[in-house]
């Protein structure tokens, strides 16, 4: 049985027309660790350390399904609706250095350019506004990562400068979105 921070098998937080978001568990353990190793997400997220299926489980533990109990959203499963297929996560995610949630992203390179993560991101927007009634949400990239500007602008995101995060020894650009 896969467990989130209910103790509960995860269900569906949003679908579109292509994709279901789900609650993210530490079934998806090795679904993470290829994720998490992909070298766009080593260049542009980072190295989170997960090198096995135990530390996969254990960020899982300790970030998005700790986030939903702690904020009520977190980064979520994006799978086909079609076949249940895993192509990545997208969600909101509190981090410190941040004033309010941000959306945040990653897509498996064979489902980049297809609409998928745009489709997604919207849907995780709409939710947060509508569903979770924020105000006010933010975004934060890489300023050589040229494909999720663009899909940020594309979204409603507007750049609002530049930020250094806690953890971090480099500057992201930081967005708004409808700002």
């Amino acid at each position: 049985m896969s467990t989130d921070a209910g103790g509960s098998a995860a269900a569906r937080v949003i679908e579109t027309a292509r994709l279901a978001l789900r609650r993210l568990t530490t079934e998806d353990a090795a679904f993470m660790l290829g994720l998490a190793n992909e070298p766009s997400y080593l260049r542009y997220i980072g190295d989170k350390g997960i090198r096995s299926a135990e530390d996969a489980a254990a960020y899982l533990l300790k970030g998005p399904i700790d986030s939903y109990a702690r904020n009520g959203f977190g980064l979520y499963h994006v799978s086909l609706k079609e076949d249940d297929l895993p192509i990545g996560i997208c969600g909101l995610v509190k981090r410190d250095g941040l004033e309010h949630p941000d959306v945040g992203f990653a897509f498996l390179p064979a489902y980049w350019s297809q609409g998928l993560a745009f489709e997604a991101a919207s849907a995780v927007l709409d939710y947060g506004r509508e569903t979770l009634t924020l105000h006010r949400i933010f975004a934060i990239t890489q300023p050589d990562n040229a494909s999720s500007i663009r899909l940020l602008q594309r979204l409603g995101l507007v750049q609002q400068g530049v930020v250094r995060m806690p953890t971090d020894d480099h500057d992201v650009l930081l967005f708004e979105l409808g700002a």
